[in-house]
């Protein structure tokens, strides 16, 4: 029960820098503190491009699909939820941040929609265990990489509204550190609905 799907190849600009690091006044941590400030907050405006660029990465791959409702796209203890409290709307994302040096993690985000902050609230509680099921991120196949399982453990939900966006990620080439991969979330949960 598709109701629409897309396909995008992004044509990226420029390398990539190491998310750690940096030159001048406070050193590594702060400059990493600010990138991700400024990513966070290009995110949230909806430019995730300038996002992924602060973090010294590029969209290369991207699919976004909506879903008519969250049952089927969702199993284990989430799945139950869905039984008992359907979802208004489902929207998902899978897309591949590059650094330029072949270091590659896919980015998986869900939007799901409910009739009310109560309702997220109690959805967010099930999702936050750990093992507790989750709904189907869109695979790294999609996308013509190699097929991945997301774990969550690299995951990130941020509540807003009638609404909820969680984000998970994954290495898929090359070398990207737990650190890298935990901030890529945090920033992609900021993300606008498609």
């Amino acid at each position: 029960m598709v109701a629409a799907i897309a396909v995008v190849a992004l044509a990226g600009v420029g390398g990539g820098a190491a998310v750690g690091g940096g030159a001048g006044g406070g050193g590594p941590v702060d400059s990493l503190s600010a990138r991700k400030a400024d990513s966070k907050k290009s995110a949230r405006e909806g430019n995730g491009d300038a996002a992924w660029s602060r973090l010294g990465r590029r969209v290369t791959r991207k699919v976004d699909r909506r879903d008519l409702e969250c049952l089927t796209a969702s199993f284990g203890q989430v799945r139950e939820f869905f039984v008992r409290t359907p979802c208004r709307s489902l929207d998902r994302t899978v897309f591949a941040l590059d650094d330029g040096a072949g270091n590659v993690a896919v980015v998986s985000v869900v939007w799901v929609g409910f009739a009310n902050r109560g309702q997220v609230r109690d959805f967010q509680r099930v999702m936050d265990v750990h093992g507790s099921g989750d709904i189907r991120p869109l695979g790294s196949a999609l996308l013509g990489l190699a097929d991945i399982a997301f774990t969550g453990d690299h995951y990130s939900a941020d509540p807003k509204a009638d609404n909820i966006t969680i984000a998970e990620t994954e290495s898929v080439s090359g070398v990207v550190d737990v650190g890298t991969l935990e901030l890529i979330a945090e920033v992609a949960a900021q993300l606008p609905k498609p």
